[in-house]
C-alpha cells in the first residue's frame, strides 16, 4: 500500500490579490517593495493631487470603485496627507485600510523618530527622496519663486533646518537636497530611513495580515 501523500493543498496558504491605491509620489518606492510579490498590483493617483489635498478622498474613492472588482483585497497607500480625516471616511465607506501616519515623513522616518525631531526643532522642513528629485518644478516654481525670489521668506522664513529622509543611498538626490536647503536658508540635515514603515505596512498587507492600526484625525478631534 502506498504512502499517504500530506495533503499541502489543504494547508497551503494562499495569498490574497491585493489592489495598492497609491500616491504618486510613492510610485518608485512602491514598485520597489512589490517587484517580487506577484499577488500585488499598483494603481497611483497623480502626486500633484497634494496641492489640493481636499481634492485626494474623491479621487481615491473612484479610483477604488473603478479597479476594485477581482481583487481579495485594496489598500490605500496614502497617510491623511493633509485631508483632516476626511479620506478615513472614503477608508470606512469603502472598508479598506490605509497607510498609518499623519504624511509620509511620519511613516518613512517612523514615528518615533519623526516625533523626535520635531520636539526637538518644530520649524523643521522635510523632503523625502521624491520631493528631493522634484524640488525645482514643485517648490519653486510651484510657489512662484522661480520668477518671485523675493518670497522665500514669505514662505519659508519660519523654518529653521531642512531634514532629507532618504529612502536611497543615491548621492545625487543628497546633493540636490543640500542644494535645496541653501536655496531656502536652512540648515541641513541627512537621515538614511530607507522606506521604513512602508515597508513593513506593505509587507503585511501582501501576506494578508492586518495593516498597523490608523488613528484619525477625526476621532482626535472627536468628530
Amino acid at each position: 500500500m502506498p504512502a499517504s501523500r500530506p495533503e499541502v493543498a489543504a494547508s497551503a496558504v494562499v495569498a490574497p490579490r491585493v489592489l495598492v491605491v497609491g500616491c504618486g509620489a510613492l510610485a518608485r518606492e512602491l514598485v520597489a517593495l512589490t517587484r517580487d510579490l506577484p499577488n500585488v498590483d499598483i494603481t497611483c493617483l497623480p502626486a500633484t493631487l497634494h496641492n489640493r489635498p481636499g481634492g485626494i478622498p474623491k479621487a481615491v474613492r473612484d479610483r477604488i470603485r473603478r479597479r476594485r472588482a477581482g481583487y481579495d483585497r485594496v489598500f490605500v497607500a496614502y497617510a491623511d496627507c493633509g485631508t483632516g480625516g476626511l479620506l478615513d471616511r472614503v477608508i470606512a465607506d469603502e472598508g479598506v485600510e490605509r497607510l498609518a501616519g499623519a504624511h509620509c515623513y511620519q511613516f518613512y522616518a517612523g514615528t518615533e523618530v519623526f516625533d523626535r525631531l520635531t520636539d526637538e526643532e518644530p520649524a523643521t522642513f522635510f523632503l523625502t527622496d521624491f520631493l528631493a528629485r522634484n524640488f525645482d518644478r514643485l517648490v519653486i516654481e510651484g510657489l512662484g519663486l522661480d520668477l518671485h525670489p523675493e518670497l522665500r521668506d514669505a514662505y519659508f522664513g519660519s523654518y529653521r533646518r531642512l531634514v532629507y529622509l532618504a529612502q536611497t543611498d543615491d548621492p545625487l538626490l543628497v546633493t540636490a537636497a543640500r542644494r535645496a536647503a541653501r536655496r531656502l536658508g536652512l540648515a541641513f540635515e541627512l537621515r538614511q530611513t530607507g522606506y521604513g514603515e512602508l515597508a513593513s505596512t506593505i509587507e503585511a498587507v501582501a501576506a494578508g495580515r492586518p495593516a498597523p492600526e490608523v488613528i484619525s484625525p477625526l476621532s482626535i478631534g472627536g468628530a
